[in-house]
């Protein structure tokens, strides 16, 4: 496992990053981990959305399709 260090890290946001560290109840390596963790999720999300094929759909038939739905349902 790798160790990794931050420099520069503006004081208005290591101040932020420490609260929420406090409020989560775990120390700061330990919520700065998890946000980046999360960061790289949410990447691989967008390279997921990104190579997913592109449908058109036509507005008009998905809004009659919706009051369609609608309808039988009373």
């Amino acid at each position: 496992m790798r160790t990794l260090y931050i420099r520069h890290v503006p004081e208005a946001v290591a101040q932020k990053l420490e609260k929420l560290a406090g409020r989560a109840g775990v120390p700061l390596s330990t919520f700065a981990l998890q946000e980046l963790t999360e960061a790289v999720r949410r990447a691989d999300n967008a390279e997921l959305l990104e190579s997913l094929p592109s449908h058109t759909i036509d507005r008009a038939s998905l809004l009659e399709a919706l009051q369609a739905s609608r309808d039988e349902r009373g």
